[in-house]
């Protein structure tokens, strides 16, 4: 099948052509798509990416998406999944009203909604203020950040079940050829310690960490979104659930869908052109 998954992480499908920053399985192609889509023009019936346009900035973002249009044949179907900016402000607002009034349960609500919005943006290490609310032992509204997060349950779970086991995981020991294959790295950092001092080696860190591929760079609300469409040269900007699409069969790849029908990633927008 002629259907393009971009940056498709763990979730992608054997009979489609995968590419991610790195392959994670045999079905799934490496690719540096900050350098352009390796396929020659009119190659594909169908482009599809999740999560991935808002980790572009705005600039390389619109390069994309023209790549995105040069790689499908006319008449195809180009879908997009990112973070819903207006679903996201409008709970936002709904928690910042009731927060107010004195809920406690919103008030909880409140501070995930916060991270929803601003934490992939200024985070300076991996997971940021996201990973460290879902690593805490009580999470007071569980069920409402799951509901917000399809990666949320599988992150508490696994968190839960690493700390069930941390003791017999603690006193294994790392192998002698494991430190060896990790000794230039060690000492190279050692030497820009010496080199940088330590509050430039920790700028530096944060540095490498900031322009690789984890940071938000920009978000959408389905305005925005359609404009960009058009922009690039699309027709047809529609918005769609997670369960429709123009493309056949969508449901049965269980990309923006798991298995037993429940939205992967609920906080999204979902959005489909046509190159015409």
């Amino acid at each position: 099948m002629r259907y393009l998954n971009l940056g498709c992480g763990s979730r992608f499908h054997p009979t489609w052509t995968n590419l991610d920053v790195i392959s994670s399985n045999a079905a799934v192609r490496a690719c540096d798509l900050s350098k352009g889509i390796p396929f020659p023009d009119n190659s594909f019936q169908v482009v599809y990416h999740s999560h991935l346009l808002e980790h572009f900035p705005k600039d390389k973002a619109f390069e994309l998406m023209q790549e995105c249009r040069r790689v499908l044949e006319t008449g195809g179907v180009i879908r997009v999944a990112v973070p819903d900016l207006e679903q996201i402000v409008r709970m936002y607002l709904k928690a910042l009203e009731l927060s107010l009034q004195g809920d406690e349960e919103w008030q909880h609500n409140y501070e995930w909604l916060m991270i929803q919005l601003y934490d992939r943006a200024v985070r300076g290490q991996s997971g940021g203020g996201f990973l460290k609310y879902l690593q805490r032992n009580t999470i007071p509204n569980e069920e409402f950040v799951c509901s917000r997060s399809g990666e949320a349950r599988r992150i508490i779970q696994g968190f839960r079940d690493r700390t069930l086991n941390g003791s017999r995981s603690a006193t294994r020991s790392k192998s002698s050829w494991r430190v060896f294959r990790r000794w230039p790295g060690v000492l190279r950092s050692a030497i820009l310690r010496v080199i940088l001092g330590e509050k430039d080696y920790a700028a530096l860190g944060v540095a490498r960490f900031r322009s690789g591929g984890e940071i938000h760079h920009w978000m959408y609300d389905q305005y925005s979104l359609a404009t960009l469409l058009r922009r690039v040269g699309f027709a047809d900007p529609k918005r769609f659930d997670a369960n429709q699409s123009r493309i056949p069969g969508w449901v049965a790849y269980n990309l923006d869908t798991e298995p037993d029908g429940a939205v992967y990633k609920p906080d999204s927008l979902y959005m489909e052109a046509v190159k015409n």
